[in-house]
């Protein structure tokens, strides 16, 4: 009863919010609606023609969708911050996901963004990841072999979920018989990057880091008394210009690490699959000439992006493009939007699979960069290519796919299919 009164004020207060909205500027965007979770691209449509930046009453903050204003913002560290306790306005709260625990990298601006990238980056390299190329080639095939009946299967439970956890666990160093845990554990905890998180969910997020804060503790001390050859001792012992992680900073690495490497590549990997699938003629030019895979994926990428939007706080008076924001006011950047700008990409809806013309914005740009986009592109190519060799035909079978109701991180619930060996 208590929940279901919650509940009620919440919706109240949305619906008060988006009427104020749309009186201020003839226009209201809501990003939890149920269409626009499902299919956000209309509405990002609908911003982009109404002018350069939104004012949104329901996340208090102005939204900027055009690929020009996003690229602008994005590596711009300085003026626009990742670091939420920066640029505060007089009464205005800032949340802290986990009090006590140490700030991540996505948290934190240079210098003390650039030291903990710095002592992580040498495990995702291109060279680095490459060699990981036969390991995961050969994952996929264990996990096709144990698909019980072609004419039906769900290609999320087969392929997108468990590559991801597996390779990120292995790179990490856990135990085989520990990866059931890190799935519940991040589909938890990347709930904290929602902007819309409610109380509860926080909590559990809170409770999920905590967990894993539990569980790596003792394997840090393992690795620091007996290093192997994985992530975890490589951050135990990484030293930059005599610097070090510490012990916090370790943990919450390995956290982020998880999150960020799992979360993204399940998505990018179902989003993909989903996108050629609904364009069979795109899948028969993959089928026919696969040299095209490698820029399929970055199409993919574009065409719907595992990571839909992301946030920053404005530093100091300043323009984004000509357009006037002030010190204290957040920015929430639509990484979709950008992607589908039509100023940016000809034909923005469509998929084209050979598409040599602009460059998607989906793994960020500037110091916060994804710095797994190279360990996700290629497991989002081994996959394309395994499922094409071992299937002569895949189709969508079932009911329509769905998307899981959020509005950062985008993926499907499912993806029921039906192949052909």
């Amino acid at each position: 009863m208590a929940v279901s009164l919650k509940q009620a004020v919440r919706k109240t207060a949305m619906q008060a919010m988006l009427m104020r909205e749309r009186l201020e500027s003839g226009h209201a965007y809501n990003p939890v609606a149920y269409r626009n979770t499902q299919d956000p691209y209309p509405a990002y449509a609908a911003l982009r023609e109404r002018g350069q930046a939104h004012r949104s009453r329901l996340m208090n903050a102005w939204i900027f969708g055009r690929y020009q204003d996003v690229a602008a913002i994005l590596p711009d560290w300085q003026r626009f911050t990742n670091d939420g306790t920066k640029a505060k306005r007089p009464g205005k709260r800032t949340v802290i996901p986990d009090p006590g625990a140490a700030p991540s990298m996505l948290s934190l601006d240079p210098p003390d963004h650039r030291r903990l990238r710095g002592l992580v980056s040498k495990a995702f390299t291109p060279r680095a990841v490459n060699a990981l190329e036969p390991h995961i080639r050969s994952l996929m095939h264990e996990l096709l072999d144990g698909i019980d009946d072609l004419n039906g299967f769900d290609l999320m439970d087969v392929v997108a979920r468990p590559l991801p956890v597996i390779v990120i666990a292995e790179m990490l160093g856990v135990p085989v018989e520990d990866r059931p845990r890190f799935r519940s554990w991040s589909d938890r905890r990347a709930r904290i990057l929602e902007p819309t998180i409610s109380a509860e969910e926080r909590a559990d997020a809170v409770l999920a880091g905590a967990d894993l804060d539990a569980y790596f503790a003792p394997l840090v001390e393992e690795r620091r008394a007996d290093p192997r050859d994985d992530i975890l001792s490589g951050l135990v012992q990484a030293e930059e210009e005599g610097d070090r992680l510490d012990g916090n900073e370790t943990i919450t690495m390995l956290r982020l690490l998880l999150v960020a490497g799992n979360e993204t590549t399940v998505n990018l990997i179902g989003n993909g699959m989903l996108a050629l699938l609904q364009h069979p003629e795109q899948l028969q030019r993959l089928r026919e000439d696969p040299s095209l895979i490698p820029s399929a994926v970055e199409e993919l990428l574009r065409y719907d992006s595992p990571v839909q939007l992301d946030l920053r706080r404005i530093v100091e008076d300043c323009d984004v493009n000509g357009f006037p924001v002030k010190r204290g006011e957040d920015i929430v950047m639509l990484i979709g939007g950008a992607n589908r700008d039509p100023e940016q990409f000809t034909d923005p809806d469509g998929l084209d699979v050979g598409r040599d013309q602009g460059s998607h914005i989906s793994f960020g740009r500037g110091i916060h960069a994804c710095i797994g986009a190279p360990l996700a592109r290629l497991e989002a190519r081994i996959a394309i290519e395994v499922l094409l060799e071992r299937f002569s035909s895949i189709r969508l079978a079932g009911p329509p796919p769905r998307f899981r109701p959020s509005i950062v991180l985008r993926g499907l619930e499912s993806l029921p299919v039906a192949a052909e060996a």
